[in-house]
This record gives C-alpha cells, structure tokens and sequence, in this order.
C-alpha cells in the first residue's frame, strides 16, 4: 500500500460508491485530469478517510483517484468551478472566501470547522502567501482548499448533509541545498534576498559575524559573501522552505572569514566555526542586556544604601522593570533564588574557572532553576529593583576561580577551540568536509580567499531534485 492510501481493501475500493454528491465526484475528476490544485476528491458521504500523508502539492495523486470512483461516477461528473487567490493585508480567511464568490453564510460555515482544532496556525496566514481555492457547483461553494505551509494543505469539502469536513494533506518534501554568493552593493540582506535567501539566513549570518565585524561601519561596496543553507523541495521540484545556514564567508576589506555551523557530539549546542575550529562567539558576553547604560562601575565604593565603603564586585546597568537579561555564556545555572541584598539572584557556572552572577531581578525566566543548561544569549530572567536597590538595574558579576574580576576591562576568551580536543576536531573535520563537498556541487570553492577574484554575483545554484514525471 502507498504511504498516501487509506487503509481499505481492494474489494472495498472496487464496490461503486452511491453515496457520491455531484461535487465530490466532480472533484474527483479534477484530479484524474492532472488539476494541480491541493484539492482531493476523497471525501466521500459518510466515510471518513484515513491519515493523508506524502502527496505532490498536497494532492492526491491520479491512480488513488481513480480507484475511488466506477465509471459511472467519471461520466456523470459535473466539473466545478475553481476560483483561487491570496491573502491580502488585512484580510481574514472568511474575507478571501466572500471575495473569491463564496457566500459569507457558505465561508464562514465551511472554515468554523477549523476552530477549536490544531489543524491551521493563524500566525501562518501571511498576506501573499497564504493561498486559498474556492470550488463552486451552480454558484454554490462546494470545497475549500488552504495552503497556508509549505508541506501541509487543508481540505474542507460540503457533505451531502451540508455541514462540513476538514482534512489535512502532506506533501512529500526532499531535502537539498542552496549556495549563494555575491558582491554586496548596499546590503547584504538585499543581496541575499535577491538570491533566493530569506530573513532567517540572514540573521544566521549576522549572528555567525556578530564578534567580528560592524556591520553598520565595516562593509564596503565590492565586499563579498558566500551562503549555503538547507532547503526543501516539494515532488515537482519547486523550492518550497529554507533551512540552517551550514556555511557563512564573508571576503571584505576589513575582513576575511568563513564559518561552518557545527553542533559538537558531547554537548550538541550548534556554533559556528572557523575553519581551524575556532567558534565565532566569545566566551562571555561584557553585556548582558540590551539598550541599558551603565550605572555604576566594578570598583571600591560607597554603597548608596549602607553607607560603608567597600568593593563593588560587579557592573550596574540600569534599565527599565521587565528589561530581559541574557545568559552571559553557556553553562548551567547554579543557583536561581532570593539571595539577601542582591534581591532576585541568579549565578551560573561556565568552563574554565568562570562564573557569572546576576542580580536585582524582578523575575525569573521560565523554566531556570538550579541544574537547568543555558546557551549564550538565553533570556534568563528580567530587570527589577528587589533587594538592597535604589532603582530598576542588572549587577552582573564575572567570577574566574572564585575571585571577582572587572568584566568591562578583562580581555575575554574566544568561544570553544576544537583544536585543543582531538576527537571533537575529528568530528568538525569530517563535518567540514561534508559542507565543503556540497560548497563545490553547487559552484562554489573550497577557499574563501577563492571569492577575492570573482566580479559578477554568481547565480544561485542548489541541490534540488529532478522534477517527478
């Protein structure tokens, strides 16, 4: 049996379904006649279908509807009418529907089958993207398709009793790769928009370069850059989602550098990599917070509350209430409590002798507690004024050995270097390796410096799957 097919017998499919409304056989025929469209006539009176899974487009392919229906059904067919578009701004599904023909009664009908289900994600129903298909017998609406995602279409069709039924349809997607590469003009988001990237390549990116390079003050007309990031196809072949940045290069004039993404088997936190195997991120982050300035300096003196001269041990950053505050580095949290003056308090203990300590919290992050393995950049709790406080502010603190140190003034270690664990680096060299294979299947070089030369944005060039037959 197909992964497509409803568990029925043969004997089962070859009896003649009586039961068939003019529309659904209609709808049926579409589908023997090729109609690309994500609607599938297997909805039938009083049946309800099995598991729909791995179709081209979401659609049930041709032999399975055939084997649904005798002859009779294909003669006496009516076609129906389809009618489709796109979401607008600021248009609701219902608004699509009455637009495409449908009667407000008639769409408002059909889609409240969705309600109270799990079956469409509202956060999905992008304008120009979010496709709907309306099909109609005698001016009636008959069934909806909605394709809202990639792999997934919604198939509400009329029963014979006039109330509705909704039914999921998967495509069947094939995972490939794009590499894009070109000279950056005004942006690099423009540029790599261009190509066939989106906003989450992007901001990898940005990210894979964030400790190197200023991105506002550092990027020059004529600099160069690489990408090359998983995809998926869909069964015909068209490119339907992005994925994970494997490989970030960037050939400028303040800087040449390229990164590999790489998740270390004993931890399995993804960074990105030199191709030394040395991370792009530092170890610790001097600032925690965003947008906060700072209040009060590492250093000996008066404490404004107590009156008595002594070390300050950490960094002030004032900020508003509810401000998040951000892991400094990975590690696991120690501790996550009330802890006298400091109020709110939570410290968190990283490799190498380091830890970091955070305090005055208003609250705490969901899911910190003593044990819990934070990431760099995590949120782990939000500014506050608990404890011995004059104002909303971060204390963050910087431990190396048990001793406080100045964190502003201290020369911060780079991220992970694999080069001082063998087995980690025989992994990332085989990873390397991988990555520069499909570098090179998709017009790329295995040296970044490779980039210096090119003078023309080079074409996109992927992986995709032939197209099925």
């Amino acid at each position: 049996m197909l992964p497509y097919e409803t568990a029925e017998t043969p004997e089962a499919l070859a009896r003649p379904k009586s039961g068939l409304s003019q529309g659904i056989k209609s709808l049926i025929v579409l589908a023997i006649l090729g109609s690309a469209s994500a609607i599938a006539g297997i909805v039938m009176a009083g049946r309800t279908p099995g598991p729909l899974t791995e179709t081209a487009n979401a659609a049930i392919p041709v032999p399975l509807a055939a084997r649904l229906v005798t002859a009779w059904d294909v003669v006496d067919a009516k076609p129906l009418e389809r009618i489709e578009g796109k979401l607008e701004r600021n248009e609701t599904l219902t608004g699509l529907l009455t637009r495409l023909g449908a009667e407000p009664r008639d769409a408002g009908a059909a889609l409240h089958t969705l309600s109270g289900t799990d079956l469409i994600d509202s956060r999905r129903l992008l304008p120009g993207k979010t496709q709907a298909e309306a099909y109609f017998e005698d001016g009636q609406l008959k069934a909806v398709s909605v394709r809202a995602e990639a792999d997934r279409s919604l198939l509400i069709t009329r029963t014979a009793t006039d109330s509705w039924s909704a039914t999921p349809l998967y495509a069947k997607l094939t995972p490939g790769h794009l590499r894009v590469e070109a000279e950056i003009e005004s942006s690099i988001y423009s540029a790599a928009l261009a190509l066939g990237a989106e906003d989450q390549q992007v901001a990898d990116f940005a990210s894979a370069f964030a400790y190197d390079i200023d991105f506002q003050r550092e990027i020059y007309p004529g600099d160069r850059f690489e990408l090359l990031f998983e995809t998926s196809y869909d069964e015909r072949g068209n490119r339907v989602r992005n994925g994970e940045v494997l490989y970030a290069a960037l050939n400028g004039k303040a800087l040449k550098r390229g990164f590999y993404r790489f998740a270390p088997s004993d931890d399995g936190v993804a960074d990105y990599f030199d191709e030394n195997g040395e991370s792009a991120t530092k170890f610790l982050m001097k600032t925690p917070i965003n947008g906060a300035r700072i209040s009060s300096n590492f250093g000996t003196r008066k404490h404004p509350i107590s009156g008595f001269t002594r070390l300050h041990k950490g960094t002030d950053f004032a900020a508003p209430t509810g401000t998040p505050i951000y892991a400094a580095g990975n590690g696991t949290v120690e501790r996550a409590s009330r802890n006298g003056g400091y109020g709110n308090y939570i410290r968190i203990k990283h490799t190498r002798g380091y830890e970091t300590a955070y305090a005055h919290l208003s609250k705490y992050a969901k899911g910190i507690k003593p044990g819990k393995k934070v990431i760099q950049g995590d949120v782990i709790g939000y500014v506050g004024s608990t404890g011995a406080s004059t104002g909303p502010h971060l204390h963050y603190e910087v431990y190396i050995n048990g001793k406080p140190v100045n964190v502003m003034s201290l020369k911060l270690p780079n991220g992970r270097k694999l080069e001082e664990e063998p087995a980690m680096l025989a992994e990332f060299k085989a990873h390397k390796a991988m990555v520069d294979a499909l570098r090179v299947a998709n017009g790329g070089a295995i040296a970044t410096a490779s980039l210096v030369n090119a003078s023309a944005p080079a074409a996109p060039s992927d992986t995709a799957p032939p197209p099925t037959p």
